[in-house]
């Protein structure tokens, strides 16, 4: 009998490790966006922002945002109601929109070696936007799919 169910435990087990090192490539994505971002975010010569804490707190607030903000649970359709926009979902893709555009930027000035003044702020600023948002709506949507009584 247990060897009946070991194939489908092989599934299982392939399919959660799968989206375990997904969620894993998600995180350094972040990362190297949060390590651009403080990247020209340093070459603007602020004080603060030319420390090491500085740079850790960008790429880990990166890898918290990309990990939980892209992959977030979906609401379920009802065949009875009318389509609705997801707002977890909206939140999750414009924070993902405003973390990406931010970090091609900063790499964009950091390989050509431009010098962005005051947009460098701007720049770092839909960077950290980005990714509280991405944050905000990828704890909304688990905290909405682990309170199903609340509904």
């Amino acid at each position: 009998m247990a060897t009946k169910n070991r194939p489908i435990n092989d599934v299982i087990f392939i399919t959660a490790l799968a989206h375990v090192v997904g969620r894993a490539g998600l995180a350094m994505a972040g990362a190297m966006c949060g390590t651009f971002v403080a990247a020209g975010l340093t070459r603007a010569n602020a004080a603060w922002f030319d420390s090491a804490p500085f740079i850790a707190a960008m790429v880990l607030f990166g890898m918290v945002g990309f990990y939980l903000g892209i992959d977030i649970p979906r609401l379920r359709i009802t065949a009875r109601v009318r389509p609705r926009v997801d707002p977890v979902e909206l939140l999750s893709a414009t924070g993902t929109f405003l973390a990406t555009i931010a970090a091609l930027i900063s790499v964009y000035s950091f390989i050509f070696d431009e010098t962005m003044g005051r947009f460098e702020y701007m720049v770092g600023s839909w960077w950290l936007l980005g990714v509280a948002m991405q944050i905000g709506a990828g704890v909304a949507g688990r905290a909405y799919i682990a309170a199903p009584a609340r509904r």
